[in-house]
């Protein structure tokens, strides 16, 4: 075969070493994202039989998708009508599972995995977005640092993923050392205090709320973080910035604008946007302004803002919901993710800012450190359909099976709500309100029993919750109401699961 695994990662791994960060983000802003996505279009029209065979049953001549406007004409993409109806190889490039040469897992909507394959070229294509924050944000070019990944390591994509990125980055000649102690919460202290010394900065990398109770712990512990120059890598979750205040506050961030970072990452296609020093500098001037918040996103909840490069991550958006394409294992066109949310230019973002609050960021940098003109996306998550709890994503169908066991249906409707919310010291606690069927009284058993089934079969469906979620935290916070309570459970009105 012309394009053996080795030529087409020699080709990849040369190519991230000899561009440096500048020169790739100086032509992902001066590319025509439309042209390139039409490019990607018609290669993966050629070579991937499963697309192939997409375009024909929906009666659509692959030569005919000739402009960016035809291209928005195509189909959406989604798991129950692509992904799911097509074999692994007839998804991958030249219908060759080989083609790639690993397989990431991530939990679907019932607990039943979905396998995502890859090879390196697609991790060194993600690695450019984890360089973003090591050297713009970080500065660890010039300063020896131990990164220490805190994701769940083992066929899950956060920590073999991001372990990858990180060793491409010390094979880059960043001064990195990698450990990966995953989700061990002694094992990540016991690192830090017998090595964290050793370094000029120590990273975290990991789920928010876990990354807090390490920190917390560890403090209990008498550990000092700020002697270890602490930084925070997170993904999974939207966390409001007074969690990152007072995180950052713990562990002696000097600015939470270059000490922390958020990735927008899925199993589906690895890490789609970052948070940049520019993007946390909008998002903390936006907190606790709700209408200005709600004239900007539409809503006046916060949401994620990231930055992305759409020459390697191209966003559309269809009814308040984001659509990507992009190259991958399984390469993706106008691929529909369900998380709500939206596009900004950059250019759009600024005069806003300026026209609607006076506000300029760059009042803010002094040097300009990793600041770029790559546009703006921002993502309120999958919220009428999941939860994220520790990176978990808790599906409405894992809570339901729980209440349809035999010694607990009789007494529930069926419906509930659940959510995360924080304690006083901004703790995740996951929660469950449940409507008890009429002339059903609640009592201290019953709510017992439903917490048991509801825990058995979470554990037992959704591998990333028994994985991901530390053992302790587990058990679902549940309260059982009455039928038709008027907050969560209003008589004629359609249900929502999830707030």
């Amino acid at each position: 075969m012309e394009n053996t695994r080795t030529q087409r990662f020699l080709s990849a791994f040369n190519s991230f070493l000899d561009t440096s960060l500048e020169t790739h983000l100086q032509e992902a802003t001066t590319t025509d994202p439309e042209k390139n996505i039409l490019e990607l279009f018609h290669r993966v029209a050629a070579t991937v039989p499963a697309y192939k065979e997409f375009l024909r049953e929906h009666s659509i001549d692959p030569d005919s998708i000739r402009s960016f406007a035809d291209f928005q004409s195509l189909p959406l993409i989604t798991k129950e009508n692509y992904l799911k109806r097509y074999s692994l190889a007839q998804l991958c490039p030249g219908g060759e599972l080989e083609s790639c040469d690993f397989i990431a897992v991530s939990s679907g909507t019932s607990g039943q995995p979905t396998f995502w394959p890859r090879f390196t070229s697609d991790e060194l294509a993600i690695t450019r977005r984890f360089e973003q924050i090591f050297l713009e944000s970080f500065q660890a070019r010039s300063k020896r640092t131990l990164a220490v990944v805190c994701f769940p390591m083992g066929t899950w994509v956060g920590g073999m993923f991001t372990a990858s990125c990180c060793r491409y980055l010390a094979a880059k000649n960043y001064p990195i050392t990698l450990i990966t102690p995953g989700n061990n919460k002694t094992e990540i202290l016991r690192v830090v205090a017998e090595l964290g010394s050793l370094f000029e900065q120590v990273v975290l990398l990991g789920y928010p709320p876990f990354l807090k109770e390490v920190i917390d712990t560890g403090t209990d512990q008498n550990i000092n973080w700020s002697s270890y120059k602490i930084k925070l890598v997170m993904a999974g979750e939207v966390f409001s910035e007074e969690w990152r205040t007072l995180v950052g506050s713990r562990v002696g961030f000097s600015d939470p604008c270059y000490d922390s970072a958020s990735l927008y990452g899925t199993a589906d296609a690895g890490v789609l946007g970052i948070e940049t020093p520019l993007s946390i500098c909008i998002r903390r001037f936006l907190a606790g302004k709700p209408e200005t918040v709600r004239r900007l996103f539409g809503e006046s909840r916060l949401p994620t803002l990231v930055q992305y490069d759409s020459t390697s991550r191209f966003f559309e958006t269809r009814d308040g919901t984001l659509l990507f394409s992009g190259d991958n294992g399984i390469p993706l066109i106008r691929y529909h993710i369900g998380d709500r949310g939206g596009i900004i230019a950059y250019d759009e973002m600024l005069d806003f800012l300026r026209g609607e609050c006076g506000f300029n960021p760059f009042d803010v940098f002094g040097d300009g450190r990793g600041i770029h003109p790559l546009p703006f996306v921002y993502i309120f998550g999958r919220s009428y359909f999941t939860l994220s709890y520790f990176g978990a994503n808790i599906y409405v169908e894992n809570i339901a099976v729980g209440l349809e066991q035999p010694e607990i249906c009789d007494w529930v409707t069926g419906k509930f709500v659940m959510g995360v919310r924080e304690d006083d010291a901004l703790n995740p606690l996951f929660w469950i309100v449940v409507e008890l069927a009429l002339n059903v009284t609640h009592s201290e058993e019953k709510q017992k029993a439903v917490t048991a089934s509801i825990k058995s079969q979470l554990l037992r469906l959704n591998s990333e919750f028994a994985n991901y979620v530390p053992t302790e935290l587990q058990t679902p916070y549940i309260t059982l109401l009455p039928s038709g309570d008027p907050q969560y459970f209003p008589v004629g009105v359609k249900h929502k699961y999830v707030l």
